[in-house]
């Protein structure tokens, strides 16, 4: 979808939510990447708690797309547990959004 048909069918902060969204997924996703890669070359890691702060502000389904593609982080409790409960409270944030802005 382009930015015009978003802003034709949803509001501004709709729209601005949904771009926001979609970037911070990609942004979630390459750290992931960026980290594994990282991790192979034994070098300076993103700290973990990096991570899990991508997931909470909006990036936990990149996260977790980056989990399984890179088959990293996938046996830490941490991530198992805690970045399915962020796609939940991601979700639930957008369902707030779609309830007070449509």
């Amino acid at each position: 979808m382009t930015v015009s048909i978003l802003l034709k069918h949803f509001s501004l902060p709709l729209t601005i939510y949904f771009i926001y969204s979609l970037i911070i997924c990609c942004i979630t996703f390459g750290v992931m990447g960026y980290d594994k890669y990282m991790a192979v070359k034994q070098h300076r890691r993103v700290p973990e708690n990096i991570l899990l702060l991508l997931a909470l502000i909006g990036g936990a389904v990149g996260e977790i797309i980056g989990m399984v593609v890179f088959h990293h982080k996938i046996s830490k409790k941490k991530f198992y547990i805690g970045v399915p409960v962020c796609i939940l409270l991601n979700k639930l944030f957008t369902i707030v959004m779609l309830y007070y802005y449509l």
